[in-house]
């Protein structure tokens, strides 16, 4: 076998290789004697076809597999011989196939690239840190009750966060419109559910009111149709509700768990779950941030083939959130370049994490590993069962050894590198978007909405999700995976 390798453009290789004619035909002529053995054909005896028989029918057929066979065996010998690390899948051209000549083939593929590490004494971040308040806990608890918030009909007029049920018929000049009619529909109040002024013309209202809105789509509204038109509503108030938040008592607490102790017991319990999402909430922020400064610090040439890879992961990721209507969605809506850069970020982030597990000879730590599996295993009815579970199930198990393995890389990196601590409240570092919304709003002359019109946001339900001490098993809906275990923690619903 000859080979030759030529570098193209960056990590681009080419690489052409020679395979002796006697190796293929010797090949092919073992092929075609096992197929006279074996094959039937009407007119002869098994095992006695004559050999050119068997050439004529099948000898096309049989060199071309055997083509197949000997360029992926000999791709891949030249690549260790070579000592070439792929990147990819390489693109086979043939260049000589002929009959009773050696062959010549050319394997196009990507290299990983060589990753030169920069001195993480130089890396600078920032290490978030934070208390969790009395008054930190109070809003954690309001959070809860408002996800078991209810509806009780009221005799009054509506007000902003009550809700109102109604029938609805809207028309423009005279004439009604497809969507544009609703009977027996909940709406809250001050929601932003409707066009502006709908709303907002409902307050004051009671039940059995007829009232007249006349307003008029947004120039940008999602229907074209629709946009900058004057519509006139009529509708009708069939109930008002008002939002009716459950009372701390044993009932409540014992929802979450928390059996023993009373109001005291749940708070300390809540208190306790709040720290422990506010030190995972650090560690990330901070890890996050020593990332983005690597990815700053070191350069590093991204194989193309690994960056459509990571593409076609996030796309499967993103038609996962659609649930079961992803498999009727056509992948192509949503293009590459819609994850282009994140998934170069990601590429680039596993080399240079590669290179720094090569050069330091690590390996995950069987002992993080147990602990992160328990802690895993802690958030359910039978921990043991969800222990074996993971050990058992190689996949699940690569899965929580890489994450060990990538906090191990973080932590010594994070050894050498220049942290300074700052000091933010409870809600920055562990919901940072919403309370820099809130920061924004602040000083605005509009009253802003109440907390319990709105569905709590996910990252203020996590603490009390994780909650060891939670007995009621979820419902069919949380379960993992087909044979894990039933989770400790009960499901947290958002009503209407």
């Amino acid at each position: 076998m000859q080979v030759s390798i030529e570098t193209t453009t960056g990590l681009e290789r080419r690489m052409t290789i020679g395979v002796p004619a006697a190796e293929v035909e010797n090949a092919v002529a073992a092929r075609l004697n096992e197929a006279a053995r074996t094959v039937k054909i009407n007119g002869f005896r098994k095992g006695k076809i004559p050999l050119k028989v068997i050439k004529n029918r099948f000898g096309k057929g049989v060199r071309q597999e055997v083509l197949g066979e000997i360029m992926s065996r000999s791709y891949y010998a030249a690549i260790t011989e070579q000592k070439i690390k792929p990147a990819g899948q390489p693109k086979i051209e043939p260049k000589s196939l002929d009959e009773g000549k050696d062959i010549e083939f050319v394997a196009t593929f990507e290299v990983y690239p060589e990753v030169t590490l920069s001195d993480f004494s130089k890396v600078k971040a920032e290490r978030l840190v934070a208390e969790v308040t009395d008054k930190d806990v109070d809003t954690m608890i309001e959070n809860l009750r408002q996800q078991r918030q209810e509806w009780e009909e009221v005799k009054r007029q509506a007000k902003n966060d009550d809700m109102v049920n109604i029938d609805y018929e809207g028309t423009i000049d005279g004439e009604t419109f497809s969507g544009g009619t609703g009977s027996n529909t909940n709406l809250v109040l001050g929601s932003g559910r409707m066009i502006e002024g709908f709303e907002k013309g409902l307050v004051k209202s009671k039940a059995g009111d007829e009232v007249t809105l006349e307003l008029t789509f947004p120039e940008q509204y999602r229907n074209k149709d629709l946009a900058g038109k004057p519509v006139v509503f009529k509708v009708k108030v069939n109930k008002v509700s008002a939002p009716k938040l459950p009372e701390l008592n044993d009932e409540f607490f014992a929802a979450f768990g928390v059996t023993e102790g009373g109001e005291a017991g749940f708070r300390k319990e809540v208190a306790a779950n709040m720290e422990r999402e506010l030190k995972k909430a650090s560690k990330n922020r901070l890890k996050t941030n020593v990332m983005d400064v690597l990815l700053e610090q070191n350069e590093v040439d991204v194989p193309t083939a690994l960056v459509g890879a990571e593409i076609d992961v996030l796309r499967q990721q993103a038609l996962q959130q659609f649930g079961a209507g992803a498999q009727n969605l056509d992948p192509s809506l949503l293009p590459d370049e819609l994850f282009r850069e994140q998934a170069e970020k990601r590429v680039k982030l596993g080399l240079i994490l590669g290179e720094v597990i090569k050069q330091k000879g690590l390996r995950a730590d069987a002992a993080k590993v147990r602990e992160a599996i328990e802690d895993i295993a802690a958030t359910y009815e039978t921990p043991d069962e969800v222990v074996n579970y993971y050990y058992s199930n190689k996949e699940q198990l690569d899965t929580v050894e890489s994450a060990v393995l990538e906090d191990q890389v973080f932590d010594l990196i994070a050894e050498q590198a220049q942290i300074k601590e700052r000091k933010v409240s409870y809600q920055e570092l562990t919901n940072p978007k919403q309370a820099a919304e809130e920061d924004a709003g602040k000083g605005k002359a509009e009253k802003p909405k109440k907390a319990a019109a709105k569905k709590p946001a996910a990252d203020e339900e996590k603490p009390a999700a994780k909650k060891p001490a939670a007995k009621k098993a979820a419902s069919a809906d949380d379960a993992p995976a087909a044979k894990k275990p039933a989770k400790k923690a009960a499901k947290k619903t958002d009503k209407d």
